[in-house]
């Protein structure tokens, strides 16, 4: 019973990251499926993720 309660976990968690890698492959990023890890790539990706992030941090200090 525990093997089988595993491998469903694994496969709600493999359907999850498939339904991720999907999603932002729609949205034209590059996406790998690599265990447990979801890797990105895209043009700006990174500038865009820092720039956002700095627009987060900025609400949070009040600033």
């Amino acid at each position: 019973m525990r093997a089988a309660l595993a491998r469903r976990v694994e496969a709600r968690a493999a359907a999850v990251r498939a339904r991720i890698a999907g999603a932002l492959e729609a949205e034209g990023v590059t996406t790998q499926v690599a265990g447990e890890t979801v890797r990105l790539t895209a043009p700006g990706l990174g500038a865009r993720w820092w720039r956002e992030l700095a627009l987060r941090e900025a609400g949070r200090n009040g600033r």
